[in-house]
């Protein structure tokens, strides 16, 4: 697995790349705005090409950007909708303009309207983007759903009602976040457990649309519907759920980004979560040992902020 984290872009948008690098990161996820706002401003394309430019000085091997909170892309309420549709045409642009390999999005509430309906409104707002950017490169990526309210997505036949309405697999997909797997009741810290996991993920969805991670342990129990980040092996998932990740082949191409809690010392938190998830890779296993990555990573964690 390329493991990465979520780097702010308030010093710049190739400053971010640089970050990515000097705490040992393989990929990068950024937002492109603030995820408060509809709409951000016009991404000069210099800058875009300089992100670009970064991204590859810093070898990073996969690049992701993360839709804002605000678009609810299964909203039964036509100005919200209308609304949502637009700044997710727009975030694709965005996307499409800093080269990134992925734009993961919530896909959605359904705020009573019916599961059915949601799942309908959803593949209808993404068949209408993909229209609209015919010759896109960015994947766009469904992040599954804690299950809290009427959110969707939080079950892999949901994921897969829309990716089969969609119909466009090389531009679709899925990213699946840890934290929130294990609050929708998927246990996967036991080697059965995983095995699970993966065989429910086969016959659902599919392992081939899996095209993302967002690696966080669960502050709260399996279960709990509760969307509440811990630092990896500091929550109720813990290490072993993350060694089966970290080792499986089928993952060793895929990115994982970390979406933990930091502290005062900034991003040297992060630092200290990759080299816990790397210290979990058993050589030989699939994913590909980084023990120089690991100690530059060590060394700076003190002093990165």
């Amino acid at each position: 697995m390329y493991l990465g984290a979520h780097i702010g872009i308030a010093e710049g948008l190739a400053e971010s790349a640089h970050q990515a690098r000097r705490i040992g990161c393989d990929a990068l996820q950024i937002f492109s705005k603030s995820p408060q706002m509809w709409s951000g401003p016009v991404l000069p394309p210099a800058s875009a090409e300089a992100f670009r430019d970064a991204v590859r000085a810093e070898h990073l091997r996969a690049t992701a950007v993360h839709h804002g909170y605000l678009a609810n892309l299964a909203s039964p309420k036509p100005d919200m909708l209308a609304r949502s549709r637009q700044a997710f045409l727009d975030e694709i642009r965005r996307a499409e303009l800093l080269g990134a390999d992925g734009l993961i999005f919530h896909p959605g509430a359904h705020l009573g309207s019916g599961t059915d309906a949601g799942l309908r409104t959803i593949a209808e707002s993404l068949r209408g983007a993909i229209a609209e950017v015919p010759e896109g490169r960015v994947r766009l990526l469904l992040e599954n759903a804690a299950g809290q309210g009427t959110t969707l997505g939080s079950s892999f036949e949901e994921l897969a009602a829309v990716l089969d309405a969609v119909g466009a697999p090389e531009r679709v997909g899925v990213a699946l976040d840890t934290c929130h797997l294990f609050a929708a009741g998927f246990d996967f810290r036991t080697d059965e457990g995983y095995g699970t996991l993966l065989d429910r993920l086969e016959q659902a969805l599919g392992l081939r649309h899996v095209h993302a991670f967002h690696l966080n342990d669960a502050k709260a129990p399996l279960g709990s519907h509760l969307d509440r980040h811990e630092n990896i092996g500091g929550g109720e998932i813990g290490r072993a759920g993350f060694r089966h990740l970290v080792n499986d082949r089928r993952w060793a191409s895929v990115p994982g980004y970390l979406e933990t809690p930091l502290d005062d010392r900034g991003y040297a938190r992060y630092a200290e979560d990759l080299a816990t998830l790397r210290s979990l890779e058993v050589p030989g296993a699939g994913a590909r040992p980084r023990r120089s990555t690991v100690r530059r990573a060590a060394r700076r964690a003190s002093t990165v902020k």
